[in-house]
């Protein structure tokens, strides 16, 4: 991350109190939930009763993230609007996930998703794919945690040098067990519901201000636009066949396919909401309608990137600087109404914490269902809850320890926040997809070349990632096509074998 300089913040008491009654919700809404959760089942899948619109929102809320709050107008005000094009990843693999996942899932009645690979290679296969999960959860969710950890450290400690972001990063992790440890998942799915219209409230309000405030700067919508045009701002879509390029039609169809169908389909963090809808048929609509609900949502958020672009030089507070989270800071908290930034701090938060709280009963989720109670089969419900809020607990802090390492790890970097949250995923999902796709797909596989696919995806993963840094950045490989080349060869390995068991986890195509 380039360096920047630090700007003096100071919010009023009712920019204070709008931060406050926040948190104040988040923990009456854990307290009330907690009253219901008698069994672990309650715990990490609310008794299979939540209705499908709250678990779209919660998806939606989690697949969005503080990574979007800020990343989103980083990445349109460095660059441009060719993020947009991942969406048509993402329904892609949407799709495939309702046809070819869930139905495999609710047959099953699994409670964590690697319960499927148990009974299609073994205990050890389902294992070793938890730990994968557990890993790359750990590093995905701490790198979360470091980009909505900016606006804390902005507004509390002063700026965002990395001492600071660290310290930020420790505080949100024990924000997050504070309300996620009582409630379970129900609490995850109803707080995100609270927590997606308080952030997407505040980044409309943002918008709005930001538009006039450039109306009246440019004068008018025509000449902004032509300013941004001017500047290639516009660009959505790019068929470039560059493999450095990140966001193309190509990465689109293929790379972030993959990632989004590993997220939905494979990663525990997600796939435990879609499992507490009544029915496959809930949970697909829940999924899909998260995707294209998001992806006017992303648009919106990187309209403010535009717009801080054209308005940023002439607005005395970010003069010169050329880091996209830090004129976004500077104009959340020192240019607009009061009151209005206070409900804007909020909202990141809000988009931090929404993809932590799902992350930290995920963890716990896999860590009591598919370690802890096959070692402990008499186990009875009352133990299981309480090792599952240790379990919370545990997790929270080791998730505060790899956010002060991200903060770290990018500070080295120049990747756009973006950027750098999506790359931290492929460390996992690529292993992952593979195996599952090879689970669901065909009839080869056995729990060794399973486990041992899983370790080729991770192996390669990380192996083309510090190749790629010492690689002139035009000769790089973005990560989805990384992503693309680790899934395939992992796929390949797990299926190297032929399985000796004959059937399918009830796959639609028998």
């Amino acid at each position: 991350m380039p360096t920047t300089p630090t700007l003096a913040v100071t919010l009023s008491p009712l920019d204070w109190a709008a931060v406050a009654g926040y948190g104040l919700v988040l923990v009456l809404t854990g307290l009330w939930l907690n009253r219901k959760q008698n069994k672990t089942e309650d715990y990490f899948l609310a008794g299979r009763s939540m209705p499908g619109w709250a678990v779209a929102v919660s998806v939606l809320a989690t697949s969005l993230s503080a990574a979007t709050f800020l990343g989103g107008p980083e990445q349109a005000y460095r660059g441009d609007l060719r993020y947009l094009s991942a969406s048509l990843g993402g329904i892609i693999a949407a799709l495939i996930v309702a046809w070819l996942f869930l139905p495999a899932f609710y047959a099953q009645g699994v409670i964590t998703v690697y319960q499927l690979l148990q009974r299609r290679f073994g205990h050890a296969a389902q294992t070793a794919a938890s730990a994968m999960f557990m890993l790359g959860r750990l590093f995905a969710s701490g790198a979360r945690i470091y980009i909505a950890a900016h606006a804390l450290a902005f507004v509390a400690l002063g700026g965002i040098e990395l001492h600071n972001l660290m310290l930020a990063s420790i505080i949100l992790a024990a924000v997050g067990v504070a309300y996620t440890v009582t409630g379970g998942i129900a609490t995850v799915i109803w707080t995100d519901v609270v927590q997606t219209i308080i952030f997407i409230g505040a980044v409309i309000v943002a918008a709005s201000v930001l538009f006039v405030r450039v109306m009246d700067q440019t004068g008018g919508l025509s000449p902004a636009i032509h300013a941004l045009r001017s500047s290639n701002k516009l660009t959505a879509l790019s068929i470039s066949l560059n493999p450095s390029q990140t966001y193309t039609l190509w990465t689109a169809l293929i790379g972030f396919a993959i990632l989004n169908l590993a997220a939905f389909g494979t990663d525990q963090d997600l796939a435990q909401r879609l499992l507490t809808c009544k029915s496959r048929a809930h949970a697909a609509g829940a999924m899909i309608g998260s995707v294209i609900v998001g992806i006017p949502v992303t648009a919106l958020f990187m309209s403010i990137g535009l717009l801080l672009f054209l308005y940023e030089p002439t607005n005395p507070a970010t003069l010169g600087k050329t880091h996209g989270v830090q004129a976004m800071l500077s104009f959340m908290t020192s240019d607009v109404p009061t009151g209005v930034a206070g409900l804007l701090i909020a909202g990141l938060f809000a988009a931090g914490l929404s993809s932590l709280d799902s992350a930290l009963n995920a963890l716990a989720s896999t860590f009591v269902n598919d370690l802890y109670r096959p070692r402990h089969p008499a186990a009875t419900d009352k133990h299981l809850l309480r090792i599952s809020r240790i379990a919370v607990v545990s997790w929270g802090a080791a998730l505060g320890i790899v956010a002060c390492a991200c903060a770290w790890w990018q500070s080295t970097s120049n990747a756009t926040l973006l950027d750098f949250a999506l790359a931290v995923m492929t460390f996992a999902y690529a292993p992952l997809a593979a195996v599952f796709l090879c689970a669901l797909l065909t009839k080869r596989g056995t729990s060794t070349t399973a486990i041992a696919g899983l370790a080729t995806g991770l192996v390669l993963t990380v192996a083309m990632e510090i190749l790629n840094q010492q690689l002139n950045p035009i000769h790089q490989i973005a990560f989805p096509w990384r992503l693309t080349i680790a899934t395939a060869c992992s796929f390949a390995v797990c299926a190297s074998r032929r399985s000796i068991i004959n059937s399918q986890p009830n796959s639609p195509n028998e």
